[in-house]
This record gives structure tokens, C-alpha cells and sequence, in this order.
């Protein structure tokens, strides 16, 4: 089988008129998809995006458009050596490396490729990647740069461990699917009666947990954790994200000034790239655990941020490092270091692809539940063919095959920029 066609799309939805995603770094962001669907010859179809917030998707358009022809006529029985294409090709490697707009748009390319195997397959793809062997999962990884924390061998032996309960964490996650929390009761551009009304509306819905945008001002944060803490009591987790506002001393200023309210995490302290500034945060803070992930851009700083102790939550993302199978690399090193995965998403899409990561894990790498999460939020989801569905609190597992990113045809129509209806 191989790949006939490859076509691209700027899908953005205006998501700023309401302020839904706002956040004290991104206060008004249109979610939206750089969105591709590749054709192999007998007309079957993969389909993969990239979430931006607006202005730019149409750079990562142009991203896609320029990876194509490395895919187009190529076979798709090998998706460890197609990812390895569209990372390894030395001038287009030089534009990152393993970064910025190409590696998102990678990421588009390489996840469409995974939906079409796993339709193909019949599965849904967390159940198609938990029915790969050890040595076939360790063969999808680039272990460039990853061996001085984590080797091959070592991670097929931890696969190994995983595998005769396979079958039977499966099953678990069939009947009672993986816990989420939410994010919808806690934009920063929310008022404060829409905080209380949303916040009790989660407790009511089944939810252990939610999270709360912070950063933009100090004494409005502390007002605002204040009356959620009131509304959900002692007994819920509440998350605070920053999004990268602080410098380090900053951060450890605010989120000391916030702890009294028992933070659960603070998310995204200072900027994704700074390493040693997340370990200073985090011997800062303790107890408040540091999480980020959402902008990391690679395996290779994951793997710097675990070496370094410089974090207590991996937020990896579908999208952000080159898909499914840098994801692989990263539920690795989280597992081989001990830490839980609580996968980023909201966006467009990104619940919907997010909790195939976290089955995945669950079933064939961790095989644990403590303190693991996945984000919800409860937008655009009527907008793709097999939406994310949480009841009571829990994200049910993913049935139909696919990766689950397939938008329907009509909202592709409608959310075109700038020629939908949605913009006109």
C-alpha cells in the first residue's frame, strides 16, 4: 500500500469571541487544525492535524504541503522508517532540528499515517499499539540521543514486563475507562460567577479534579483559587497553569503565594526550553508538583527534564513532537523514570487523541493509574467523526478504528479560513 495523495486544509474555529482557551499568555486564540488527509492507492484515507491557535496556521499548511512529496508514492508498511523521513531529511533538519513548524507538521503527517493503519487494522489505534510486540514497539522509536538515559534493551525488557497483563488492563479500561479532569470551568477570561457556576457543574458531572488558569495577575489568581477551592472543598484536586508567563523567581513567588489552596500542580512555570529553571521551581515548591509538556518540543528535552529531576508530571501532546511515534519514545522514559503521563488537550482534536496515549500506557507500558489524568474539555468535539465521550468523570475508550481524527466533511467545509462560512 502507498500513498496516492496527500491534501492539506487551515481549519480554524473562532473560539476568541467567547474567550474559551483564554490563559494569562494566550488571551485571545482561535482554535484551529492545519489539518491533511493522505489517500493510499485503493482510496482509503488517514487523517492528521496540528493544533495552532490562530494566526500561523497557515504557515504549518504551507509545513505540510512541503513534507508531501517525501511520503507521496511511498509505502506505508514501515511507519517507524516514514517518521524517521520526515525527521531525519538533512535540509529540512536544519529548519529545526526536531522543532518549530516542521515538526508539527510532521506530526500532522505521521499521525494521518497511523490512522490509516489502524482502520486498516480494524482497531482503534491505542488497542493496535497494544497488540504490537516488544521488539516492533522499540523499532518505532528514534533512540538518537536517548541511550545515556534509556536503551533499547531496557525498554523492551520494561515492555516485556508489561506484557502477560495486557489482556486484562484492557478489559479494565473497557468497563471503567480512564479518569479525566477539566479545564472548562477555569479560563482566565472567565468571570468569576461563570468559575463558580462551571466548577460546581464538574463536581456534579463525576470530576476528581479540575484546572484553573493563572499568571496575569497575582491577586486575581489568589481570588479566583480562593472561591474555587470554596466551591469544589478539600476533597478535589485543583490544578493551576501558568502557560509559561513567569521567569523562574516569579514563578516560585506565585505559586508559594498560592499554595495555601493546595494546588495539585503548577503547569507550565516558565518557559518549556528551561530545564534548569523547572528543577529550581520544583525543589522551590515542594510539595506543589511542577508538570509541563504541552510546548516541549522533542524526546530529547523530556528526556533532559527526567534526568534532571526537574519535574513531577509528563504532559506529553499529540501533536506538538512528531506523533505517535515520538510519543512512544516519551511513555517510555516517563515509565523508565517512574513519573505519570497526563497528557495535554483541549484544542481541536487533541482529547479525541489523546486518550489513545493513555490506554496505550495503561495497557502495554505502565500499567498504572496513580495520580494519571487526561485533560478535558468540553468543546468542538461535535466536529469529528468518533469524539472523545467522559461520563462520570472518566474518558471511555476509544472503539471505533482510527486514531479518532477524522473531522466530519461539513465542518471542514464550514471552518475553512478564510473562505468558510464560519469566516465569511
Amino acid at each position: 500500500m502507498t500513498i496516492a495523495a496527500v491534501t492539506s486544509y487551515d481549519i480554524r474555529f473562532p473560539t476568541s469571541r467567547e474567550l474559551d482557551g483564554s490563559d494569562a499568555m494566550n488571551p485571545d486564540p482561535d482554535y484551529s487544525a492545519a489539518y491533511v488527509v493522505l489517500r493510499a492507492e485503493d482510496g482509503s484515507e488517514g487523517h492528521g492535524f496540528t493544533f495552532t491557535i490562530g494566526r500561523g496556521n497557515e504557515v504549518c499548511r504551507a509545513a505540510l504541503d512541503a513534507l508531501a512529496p517525501m511520503i507521496l508514492g511511498q509505502p506505508l508498511d514501515d511507519l517507524g522508517e516514514l517518521y524517521r523521513r520526515l525527521t531525519h531529511d538533512s535540509q529540512i533538519r536544519w529548519l529545526g532540528p526536531e522543532k518549530g513548524v516542521m515538526h508539527l507538521a510532521a506530526a500532522a503527517l505521521v499521525n494521518a499515517a497511523w490512522d490509516l493503519r489502524a482502520k486498516r487494522a480494524g482497531l482503534p489505534l491505542w488497542a493496535l499499539l497494544s497488540s504490537l510486540s516488544p521488539d516492533e514497539l522499540v523499532d518505532l522509536v528514534d533512540w538518537r540521543y536517548l541511550t545515556d538515559a534509556l536503551t533499547p534493551a531496557a525498554a523492551r525488557d520494561l515492555l516485556l514486563s508489561a506484557a502477560d497483563q495486557r489482556e486484562t488492563r484492557a478489559s479494565f479500561l473497557k468497563r471503567h475507562g480512564y479518569p479525566a479532569y477539566t479545564t472548562s470551568a477555569g479560563w482566565l477570561g472567565y468571570p468569576d460567577e461563570k468559575i463558580e457556576r462551571l466548577a460546581r457543574e464538574a463536581v456534579d458531572a463525576g470530576f476528581q479534579m479540575i484546572k484553573l488558569k493563572v499568571g496575569a495577575d497575582l491577586a486575581d489568581d489568589v481570588r479566583r483559587l480562593a472561591l474555587a477551592r470554596a466551591v469544589v472543598g478539600p476533597g478535589i484536586r485543583i490544578a493551576v497553569d501558568a502557560n509559561q508567563r513567569w521567569d523562574v523567581p516569579d514563578a516560585i513567588a506565585w505559586t508559594t503565594a498560592l499554595a495555601k489552596y493546595d494546588p495539585w500542580w503548577i503547569e507550565e512555570p516558565t518557559s518549556p526550553d528551561d530545564v534548569l529553571g523547572h528543577a529550581a521551581i520544583r525543589r522551590a515548591v515542594h510539595p506543589v508538583r511542577v508538570a509541563t509538556g504541552e510546548h516541549v518540543a522533542n524526546r530529547v528535552v523530556f528526556k533532559q527534564l527526567l534526568q534532571a529531576g526537574a519535574i513531577d508530571v509528563v504532559q506529553l501532546d499529540a501533536c506538538r513532537v512528531a506523533g505517535v511515534n515520538e510519543n512512544v519514545a516519551i511513555l517510555l522514559l516517563a515509565a523508565a523514570y517512574g513519573k505519570p503521563v497526563c497528557p495535554h488537550a483541549g484544542g481541536v482534536g487533541l482529547c479525541e487523541v489523546v486518550r489513545h496515549f493513555s490506554f496505550f500506557d495503561f495497557v502495554a507500558v505502565s500499567g498504572s493509574l496513580d495520580d494519571r489524568v487526561i485533560e478535558y474539555v468540553d468543546h468542538l468535539h461535535e466536529h469529528f467523526v468518533d469524539p472523545a465521550t467522559v461520563v462520570g468523570g472518566r474518558y471511555l475508550a476509544p472503539a471505533a478504528p482510527g486514531f479518532s481524527t477524522q473531522m466530519r466533511p461539513e465542518s471542514l467545509a464550514r471552518y475553512a479560513y478564510p473562505e468558510g462560512r464560519a469566516w465569511s
